[in-house]
């Protein structure tokens, strides 16, 4: 496997960077994981990248979080004007039975502080296995649709073609901080590079996937990918730095950073 394409092959990014006109001011999503500390263990950066996101992915209990951690991350998303949602091998009955327990304690947390569930999205494994496995892409498309929230799915892939086809709202997702297969899926964490941790090499990869809907491959192959959300691990070393970098290039390159409940439209 070849190594990720150097920063400097990823221009013109640059040529977007300094015309806000080529992003025609779009609005863009950007999303993180938090929330997954557990009792006294800690995960993430959660204080200080919560400011630079406009949606938090908020463990439920399941591979992270428990219901103090949930709280206090809800707390610190109302606080700084954050949407909510929540954050696992299951039958698609099962997955469904998770989704309504998890999505329910959660939205519950946030009705009492005020605040209401914008979106749901898989974790890890279980958002790889929905490219293949079209039951449990269903299941999770119904479970968007029968809560009225919104489904974040990966950009061009088999999940999001078979939940949009159901007739759910959908946010196409893609990742700043992650490599890119030629198909369109994430490289696997085992392979060396497929994780992004230098702050410029992820936000040129945000800004190309905004602005010109695509995506450079770790084969230096330019792909179709489009997005309205976009996303940074808080577990990435650096993340903080990271969101920063990719926040700053967005806006600079004329994007709107927004939540997906402000615009993204109903079907």
């Amino acid at each position: 496997m070849t190594t990720l394409a150097p920063l400097s092959d990823l221009a013109p990014l640059s040529d977007a960077l300094a015309s806000p006109s080529a992003a025609a001011r779009k609005a863009i999503d950007l999303n993180c994981d938090m929330g997954e500390s557990y009792g006294r263990w800690t995960l993430g950066a959660d204080e200080a990248i919560m400011p630079l996101i406009s949606s938090a992915n908020v463990a439920c209990g399941f591979h992270g979080g428990d219901p103090h951690v949930m709280r206090k991350t809800v707390d610190l998303a109302l606080a700084h004007g954050v949407a909510l949602r929540r954050t696992m091998d299951v039958s698609p009955r099962e997955l469904q039975d998770y989704f309504a327990y998890q999505t329910g304690a959660l939205r519950e947390l946030a009705r009492a502080a005020g605040a209401a569930l914008q979106h749901m999205k898989p974790h890890g494994i279980l958002y790889g296995m929905m490219e293949t496995d079209e039951a449990l892409a269903t299941a999770a498309g119904q479970s968007a649709m029968d809560s009225d929230l919104i489904l974040m799915t990966l950009a061009s892939g088999r999940y999001d073609a078979t939940c949009r086809k159901m007739g759910a709202r959908v946010a196409s997702e893609g990742f700043a901080d992650r490599a890119y297969n030629v198909d369109g899926t994430l490289v696997s964490r085992k392979v060396a590079g497929s994780l992004i941790t230098d702050p410029a090499r992820a936000a040129a990869q945000a800004v190309l996937m905004a602005t010109e809907g695509k995506a450079r491959t770790m084969d230096g192959v330019d792909i179709d990918i489009s997005v309205q959300t976009i996303c940074c691990h808080g577990d990435t070393p650096g993340a903080e730095r990271i969101v920063r970098a990719v926040r700053e290039a967005l806006e600079k390159a004329g994007c709107q950073v927004k939540p997906l409940r402000d615009w993204l439209p109903a079907h």
